[in-house]
């Protein structure tokens, strides 16, 4: 809290030059312009407002002069006015010192709807009108292709003039930086403009940290960064447009577009991207429910509200200006709820224990904007002139906030890697689990089924057989030679169909009660297959198979099982060969045939249950199976790790 009262303090009274004695103030009847650069202007003129209704008459201003209605400007300040709904009348006496012609601008550094210079030079009883602009045209289109609606004028050596600018601006703000310069002097200025003010490096912070955030969203899919990419450009902006960098840097449709929507309403719009981004930081969605609907609320009425300023202000210009004057108080209004809240969220969050840490973190990059924001609010409304810094306290608060919040976000997006990686861990461990729990169900259910194969039906066909071989069934047939061709014919399908379960009951059940090892349990499935010679079963061990963790050996003996058992049944098969070789670090199997192949035959790749048994396996063991189609049969290669 002490780190930041102590920026607040610097951030607020620190500035370049300060030190230096104030002028007296002391008004001149006369402003003496010399090149390059003479007395400040607000040493010299006066102003006077009047309502927009009345038509603009220099001449009836001129007249409010003489009747004494003129006031002083404040001194070496910027004319601020706040909330003033009126037109605003500047009158300024002048004479060129130089003892050569001189051309001059006077400008206005701010937006205004409409503005125009006239001159009443020596001799002359009316004002002619030098020139009149619009801050709604672009730089590249005025009469004087400038950031700034300056309006140019010459004097001869020696020569006086009363000069009267006339400002109209209805965005609910009279603040008019104004200067006459020397054109040279001007020009010289405009160039270095953006350099001398710290635009360009804290412009290409303000885009550096959106774009970092990009990338963060990128990485994450956290929306809190795409709004912080929304507060950055609202802000940005809003910033571009209070300074006229706008006016220089973008084309005349987006620059009119966004005067449409108007440059307070885009910090409007800034606030409510940084409830957002303040509701998901703190997780109030789940921790503090009302705060969260409130903070919606205020949210989407500031959006709704701009949308319908933007819609309804150009009318309200036109036709009612009181209409204007409501709506812009609306949004002074809607502004301070929306800072308020943010308060009310930090204080409600730092009084309990266990929200105070990340709460305060919060708080200390929501101070430095505010006290940025809070001097340049109430230098808009008119409270204050204080600008103790350039380009404006705004622009430094938003720099510093960024900065902290950017190392908040990255905080966030770290705890998030860590968080997803504990996340993938625990699904990985619950996948594990999962495909363990279902094979250890299929081999037991494969056990019961095998045992069952062998233990019940195998027997029941072979007594059968030996009943069908007996002495009284072969004399039967013997006396029927109708039926003997018939009895034969049973008998070979009884001893086929014994074989054939016999050898499904070996496939599904390992020799493990024999020798336990890889080997011998494949090359018994082997000899049990080739018992009638069709289909032949060839076998191609490499050296270290047994020598394999239990859990592999059990894996790969299942999955040639498997695969063999396909290429024997659905692919009818007649040469199967199955290929083993242990590497370094992983065991590789290889089991081809002459068969049918996939696409000719019911099985594919993604239906087949045997291959999804096959996959299941080779994943829970984190290897990898390739099915591969030849011109003749199937090729089917499993990597399992070792």
């Amino acid at each position: 809290m002490r780190f930041c009262l102590f920026m607040a303090f610097l951030l607020c009274w620190w500035r370049p030059g300060a030190a230096q004695p104030a002028p007296p103030h002391v008004l001149r009847d006369t402003l003496l312009l010399k090149d390059p650069k003479g007395a400040h202007i607000s040493e010299a003129y006066r102003y006077y407002t009047e309502p927009f209704g009345s038509a603009p008459d220099p001449e009836r201003a001129e007249a409010a002069w003489r009747a004494g209605r003129f006031r002083p400007g404040p001194w070496h300040e910027p004319l601020n006015l706040g909330m003033l709904h009126r037109r605003v009348w500047m009158r300024l006496p002048v004479r060129n010192t130089e003892p050569q012609r001189l051309r001059f601008l006077w400008s206005i550094f701010n937006f205004t709807d409409s503005a125009a210079l006239y001159c009443r030079r020596a001799g002359e009883a009316k004002f002619t009108r030098l020139g009149e602009a619009s801050s709604w045209v672009p730089a590249a289109e005025r009469a004087f292709p400038a950031r700034s609606l300056s309006f140019p004028f010459a004097l001869e050596p020696g020569e006086a003039a009363v000069l009267y600018l006339r400002v109209d601006a209805h965005t609910g703000g009279i603040y008019l930086p104004t200067y006459i310069e020397t054109t040279e002097h001007f020009l010289a200025w405009e160039m270095g403009f953006p350099f001398e003010r710290h635009w360009v490096w804290l412009l290409g912070f303000y885009l550096s940290s959106a774009l970092f955030n990009l990338v963060l969203y990128a990485f994450l899919r956290d929306r809190i960064h795409l709004w912080y990419v929304a507060y950055v450009l609202a802000v940005t902006l809003f910033l571009m447009m209070e300074d006229g960098l706008d006016a220089m840097l973008l084309p005349a449709g987006p620059y009119r577009l966004l005067w449409s929507v108007g440059q307070y309403n885009f910090m409007l719009l800034a606030a409510a991207a940084g409830i957002r981004i303040m509701q998901l930081f703190l997780r109030l969605r789940i921790a503090w429910p009302r705060l969260y609907r409130a903070g919606n609320w205020l949210a989407g009425t500031a959006v709704v509200f701009v949308a319908g300023y933007a819609g309804l202000f150009p009318w309200a210009v036109r036709h009612s200006l009181s209409t204007v004057e409501a709506l812009n108080w609306a949004r002074e209004l809607l502004m301070v709820l929306v800072f308020g809240y943010g308060w009310v969220v930090l204080i409600t969050l730092l009084r309990h224990r266990r929200w105070q840490r990340l709460a305060a973190y919060y708080a200390l990059t929501y101070l430095f904007f505010f006290i940025g924001y809070g001097i340049f609010w109430l230098n808009h409304l008119g409270f204050t002139s204080f600008n103790p810094i350039y380009p404006n306290p705004l622009a430094w608060g938003l720099l510093l906030e960024l900065l902290i919040l950017s190392a908040l976000l990255t905080g966030r997006f770290r705890h998030t890697l860590r968080h997803n990686a504990r996340l993938r861990v625990q699904h990985l461990r619950q996948r594990n689990a999962h495909s363990a729990r279902l094979i250890a169900a299929q081999d037991d259910e494969r056990e019961q089924l095998a045992r069952e194969l062998h233990d019940a039906l195998g027997p029941n066909l072979a007594a059968l057989h030996m009943a069908w071989q007996s002495e009284a069934v072969r004399a039967a047939l013997a006396s029927a030679p109708a039926a003997a061709a018939v009895g034969q014919l049973s008998e070979e399908i009884l001893g086929e169909l014994y074989n054939q379960v016999r050898q499904l009951s070996h496939v599904l059940l390992p020799a493990e009660s024999v020798t336990n090892r890889l080997t011998t349990s494949i090359s018994t499935l082997r000899d049990m297959l080739n018992l009638h010679g069709s289909p032949q079963v060839h076998t191609d061990f490499g050296p270290g198979l047994d020598e394999l963790p239990p859990a592999v050996q059990s894996a790969a003996f299942r999955i040639v099982a498997e695969l063999v058992n396909n290429a024997v049944r659905h692919a009818q098969a007649r040469k199967v060969r199955v290929y083993l070789r242990r590497h370094s670090t992983a065991l590789e199997l290889c089991v081809s045939d002459d068969g049918r192949g996939f696409g000719r035959g019911e099985d594919t790749p993604l239906t087949g249950i045997g291959l999804r048994g096959v996959r299941t396996r080779a994943a829970y063991l984190g290897g990898s199976v390739v099915i591969e189609v030849p011109k003749v049969g199937t090729r089917v290669r499993v990597r399992l790790p070792c």
